[in-house]
């Protein structure tokens, strides 16, 4: 399945407490749940006012569904087509 990177405008994202960042895991693996096998979160990177979601899902509309669902912002969602790392330069 395709691996899609969600970038989420949440203003003051990297002041979130722990506790306020479980919630909104929890609710996130919830909606998951729900939805199948056709959509798995890997991680997030939060950042000030963002926070950078790595998702593999069978669409773009699958990743739409779940921030619809879960009432989180996917203000850009981009399928990656090559992930390359410092091995790649060797």
């Amino acid at each position: 399945m395709p691996k899609y990177i969600i970038e989420r405008d949440i203003p003051g994202a990297g002041k979130l407490t722990a506790i306020e960042l479980q919630g909104i895991s929890q609710k996130s693996c919830g909606v998951l749940r729900d939805m199948g096998p056709r959509i798995q979160w890997l991680y997030s990177y939060v950042t000030g006012d963002k926070v950078y979601c790595i998702y593999i899902a069978d669409s773009e509309q699958a990743i739409r569904e779940h921030a619809e669902q879960g009432g989180f912002p996917a203000n850009r969602i981009e399928r990656i087509t090559t992930i390359i790392d410092p091995t790649t330069g060797d």
